[in-house]
Formats: structure tokens, sequence, C-alpha cells
């Protein structure tokens, strides 16, 4: 079958740092780490394992973070290469293992990526981390009967959904509830990012929230806001007007367009009360701001704009995949003492007394009606045209898109 993969070449590791800052699309051209292969389909490695066929496989900003190499290469000890990419996905099950309880051949399910203790082997022994349904912070992902990997589309053994099929171990399966379209159910996996990254960090009620950035994160996390009805006052950052009419829909209370420089420190102090000072030399100061500032974007920019425009004792929470940001300015930490957390993909969450995984109460909520992410969806392709995918993607402001993914057919299976 078909698929695209992400190799450990040296020489084209090289060459994409050395021409794809100068010419984006080496990245993707066939010289560049990212290959268009036709790879045989990934076996079950084990009795209690699935195999899915892909209706959607999502294109993420991580995806486009690791094809363009901007990815921290601490990571890389936790990927086994060449390893099939794409770990946003939903399918349906075309082949299911002798020892699997509890799903059916045919069935739409989502697809929770994290390769961690279950799915590895060691269901009955778990590593502290996934004992206390912290299965993000497994301390088996280079362990037990798979290769390296965090995450399906980063391992070797399992595939990815950037092709026709995958495997999956049971543990992983999440059924799609009726109600819940196909499209919908792809942003499960982002939407549960920003779940995990807000209940982990609520607002108290009353306060003023900041989100920088309205891409898929942004907006998910807004999102996440809204459905678990925290009643808290938004504002939300958008470059592009498609990401306003978006924010504005998703039940943002501002949106702000930012303004190069001080003026967007003005902008936000507007709304929050807060004033811009002015060293003798520098980058203007913020005193005051939002109580919990969600950032999504990760670049050094916003990374440095969220500490300074987090409010004293106010948390600014990571929650884009803020590679290794650099001319950062972390005086605001001891100044302001604010708390800053890091919030990577999701885990087991207490919600009205209950205990489930973020994944789960991402399709549950859209069951419910509280979060139609559907909209966010907004380009499809085959994967053969992944070039021009690609393109789209980096390509935002004059392409409209929020969410990109690659389409198959809708499997028939028996």
């Amino acid at each position: 079958m078909e698929a695209l993969q992400f190799t450990d070449s040296i020489p084209r590791y090289a060459l994409g740092k050395l021409a794809g800052s100068r010419r984006r699309g080496v990245y993707w051209s066939g010289f560049g780490s990212l290959r268009w292969r036709d790879v045989p389909r990934p076996a079950l490695p084990g009795p209690e394992w699935v195999r899915i066929a892909t209706r959607y496989g999502g294109i993420c900003g991580s995806d486009i973070s690791l094809i363009e190499l901007h990815a921290s290469t601490a990571t890389a000890p936790f990927t086994s290469f060449p390893f099939t990419v794409g770990h946003e996905n939903v399918g349906r099950i075309a082949e299911i293992g002798p020892a699997v309880v509890g799903f059916q051949v045919g069935e739409r399910v989502v697809v929770n990526p994290l390769l961690s203790c279950a799915a590895r082997g060691f269901a009955h022994d778990l590593c502290p981390a996934c004992a206390r349904g912290e299965p993000n912070l497994c301390q088996r992902f280079r362990a037990g009967t798979l290769a390296p990997g965090m995450l399906t589309g980063f391992c070797r053994d399992t595939g990815g959904s950037w092709s026709a099929a995958f495997v999956a171990h049971q543990s992983q399966l999440l059924r799609v509830p009726d109600i819940v379209s196909d499209e919908g159910a792809l942003l499960a996996e982002p939407f549960a990012v920003a779940l995990h990254a807000v209940l982990r960090n609520p607002p108290a009620e009353g306060q003023t929230v900041l989100i920088l950035g309205a891409g898929v994160i942004g907006l998910c996390t807004l999102a996440a806001l809204r459905a678990l009805d925290l009643k808290a006052r938004i504002i939300i950052t958008a470059r592009h007007p498609f990401q306003v009419a978006m924010a504005q829909r998703l039940g943002a209370d501002d949106v702000v367009k930012p303004l190069r420089g001080a003026a967007f420190y003005r902008q936000i102090a507007a709304l929050t009360g807060a004033e811009v000072l002015k060293p003798i030399i520098g980058k203007e100061v913020v005193a005051g701001g939002a109580d919990v500032v969600y950032e999504c974007v990760g670049s050094n920019a916003t990374v440095d704009d969220a500490l300074r425009l987090t409010a004293s004792g106010g948390t600014m929470v990571l929650v884009g995949l803020a590679g290794v940001p650099r001319g950062i300015d972390w005086t605001p930490i001891w100044l302001n003492e604010v708390k800053v957390h890091g919030s990577y993909c999701y885990a087991v969450e207490e919600w009205h007394g209950e205990r489930l995984p973020t994944m789960a109460l991402a399709l549950r909520l859209m069951a419910e009606g509280k979060a139609d992410l559907s909209p966010l969806l907004t380009h499809t392709f085959h994967l053969a045209d992944y070039r021009r995918a690609l393109e789209t993607v980096t390509s935002k402001g004059t392409s409209g898109v929020i969410k990109a993914a690659f389409a198959f057919p809708d499997p028939v299976v028996p």
C-alpha cells in the first residue's frame, strides 16, 4: 500500500536543513526526510491487536514541524525509523486478533495514539505513570513488544494514518458514537489535547483567559473551555478573517487580530485593564494581563508574549509544540511568580466524579452536542496529492485552511 514515511537518513536531513529554509517545498520534494513509498501493511503485533482501515488521517502541526525539521531532537530516542506518519485518525476495524474483547470487525473507531504500557505488553505491570492514569508520561515508550515510539505515527511497527491501514492495540480503541460524524471524530485527538490542558489548568470563575493562536489547537482550547462550561472571559488572537469567524462561532468573548510590537500589548492591556510600560531599552513590559494564558503556537515570539501577558500569580500553559524556543525573556516567571505548565497529549481525567480517558470525554462532549468541531475540517486530499496538501497547510493566509486531512474511501468491511 502507499504511505508517507519519515526516514532517519542523515544526508536527507542535512539537505532539508540546508535547502528547506530557502525553498520550503524541498521538505516534501522527495529529496527530504519525507518519502512516498509502497510498503506492506503492518502485521498485527499480537493477538490483542486490530487492523484499522483509515477513513481520515489528519495533518497536525506537529507533523509539519517534523517534516520541516523544526521538532526537537530530544524526542528522537522515542521513535523508530522509518515510520509512517499520522496520529490523528478515524476509521473502521478491518481485522481483529483472536484475543480482542469488546470490538467487532466493521466498527467505526478512533485510535488513541499513545503507545504506553498496555499496548507494549505491560497491561498487568503498569509503570507508575500509567498506574496513576497518566499514560502520556509512560516510562516504557522504548520497552516491551514494540519498537520505540510514543505515539502511533512515530513507531515503525504500527504504521500511521497517512496510509490506508495501520494497527492498534485494543486498549487504544474508542468507539465513535453514531451521532458523531467522521469529520467530527477526526477532531477528537486535537480536542483531547485541548481538554487535557484545560482540565489540568482550569480558570476560576470570573477569571480572564487569553489564548494565543487560532489554529486547530487554539480553537479546540476555546471549544474545550466552552464545552466544560467554565465561567471565564475568553480572549483569543487570530490573524486571518476565517480564523476570526471560527473563533466567534465557537464562543470567544473577544477576538484580537494582533498588531505588531507594542501595539499588540496595548490591545491586550485595553481588554484586561493592564498597563504597558516602556523600559529604558528593550521590549515593553506589561503590568497585569490575563489570569490564564494558553500558548497554542509554540514560536519564539508567542512564548515570550505569553509570559509577558500573564498576570502576576497567573498561569501560562504551553499547549503548542514549542521545540527549541530562542530569545525568551524568563524574567516574568520570577518577577510575577508566573506558574508555567507544560501539557502533553491526553491522559485519564476526573470529570463529574468519573475517571475516563480524555479522548473518551472528547467524543462524549461531541455526542452530547456540547462541541461540534467538524467545521474545522476545511480541506481534504487524496494521499497521492500530498505535495499540494502540505503546500496548502503551510500557506494558511492564502488557502484558508484550518484542519486538513488525507481522505480514504469509506472502507467496506465484512
